[in-house]
């Protein structure tokens, strides 16, 4: 017989949704504790679980997890443009984008960032990409470029020759890949963001 857990795959839910597999349980608050003791569960952030990949034989997407962990939010900068293999670093903190407040969480998975964005800038250029049945929304390459540029403090780029040395030696960006950039989308993100010149020199960049 198959355990309830296996209802949940490896989506991230709240404690009272676990409880509710238990409705023969008594104290089934206690019941989730005490799976979250045994290992078959992980605590993501207080009231909020997954189960543990050891347990479920799902692989975890962080990706999934930084959705649920705070949302609305998507995940951006530097761990969307690796995880489109445009830049050769790995990264280890999950970076996103949210309409709430700036936040960071930690838990056994690793380190979650939040930076708050407008309410119009923040849905531009979204994605939701699939990656072993599981789905969840990022930053295309290109928002996720402009998410960097704009929420990077210092970060100014007047002049063509400028932005080429950020993307080439800063960032490493794969060049080939961003000649291909909907530049329609940068234009989005010059008109409701910040940083409007700096990202109107990468679209020259882009398209001289």
């Amino acid at each position: 017989m198959k355990d309830v857990l296996d209802i949940l795959g490896n989506v991230p839910v709240t404690k009272e949704t676990i409880a509710s597999l238990y409705p023969d349980v008594s104290g089934s608050n206690q019941k989730v504790s005490s799976l979250e003791h045994s290992g078959k569960l992980l605590r993501l952030k207080r009231g909020l679980y997954i189960v543990n990949p050891a347990w479920s034989g799902r692989r975890i997407s962080n990706e999934l997890v930084a959705n649920h962990l705070y949302s609305p939010s998507y995940v951006s900068m530097h761990t969307a443009l690796r995880w489109y293999g445009l830049i050769p670093e790995q990264v280890y903190l999950v970076q996103s984008m949210t309409l709430k407040h700036s936040r960071v969480f930690e838990n056994s998975l690793g380190r979650f960032s939040y930076i708050g964005v407008g309410r119009d800038y923040f849905p531009i250029g979204l994605r939701q990409e699939e990656v072993e049945g599981t789905s969840f929304i990022i930053a295309s390459p290109e928002k996720a470029l402009c998410d960097l540029i704009c929420y990077t403090s210092g970060l100014n780029l007047r002049y063509q020759k400028e932005a080429q040395v950020f993307l080439e030696e800063d960032l490493r960006l794969d060049m080939d890949a961003f000649r291909q950039f909907n530049a329609n989308i940068l234009h989005q993100c010059a008109g409701a963001g910040k940083k409007t010149q700096t990202i109107e020199t990468i679209i020259k960049l882009l398209e001289r």
